[in-house]
């Protein structure tokens, strides 16, 4: 547990977090136990060389199923690392450091980069972010609130 939070707070298996500098106020993140790094859902990957360094160029879609409220990202390449996917296959994946804000707390974290189109969840938020004080209630979701009714409502509406 990290030394600036030393009672733990409570997350559901659900939460709606943001991502506060990439420009996503509300995505849906599944709270993963199963996975050591968060991972986001990004369309458009592509990689290119900004200054000497490895930056990547990404658009994150926050709402399953719809394209409204897009947000086009320009990250530098903070590693690339073997991952495991879900279904058991090795894929090597660029790793991003964002901030991700979660029950009223914003840290950073490393997170891969991933196509999660038949996954139920735009984002999921692995042990080393829960590593900054939270435990998991695994009957509870939404701890953290909601986007406001007329935010879900819109989103909703236009799902494909």
């Amino acid at each position: 547990m990290s030394a600036r939070h030393s009672t733990p707070q409570i997350v559901g298996w659900r939460e709606w977090v943001g991502l506060p500098d990439l420009g996503v106020p509300w995505v849906k993140a599944k709270i993963d136990t199963g996975a050591q790094t968060s991972s986001l859902h990004a369309f458009g990957l592509r990689e290119f060389t900004r200054a000497g360094s490895r930056w990547v160029r990404f658009e994150v879609h926050p709402w399953q199923r719809s394209p409204r409220d897009g947000v086009k990202v320009e990250l530098p390449v903070h590693d690339r690392r073997q991952v495991r996917s879900s279904t058991g296959h090795l894929q090597e994946r660029v790793v991003v450091l964002a901030e991700l804000r979660m029950l009223e707390r914003t840290f950073p974290v490393e997170m891969t980069l991933t196509r999660r189109d038949t996954m139920g969840f735009r984002l999921l938020v692995g042990r080393e972010a829960l590593r900054n004080g939270f435990v998991v209630d695994p009957a509870a979701s939404f701890l953290g609130g909601k986007p406001p009714r007329h935010v879900r409502r819109a989103n909703r509406e236009v799902a494909l």
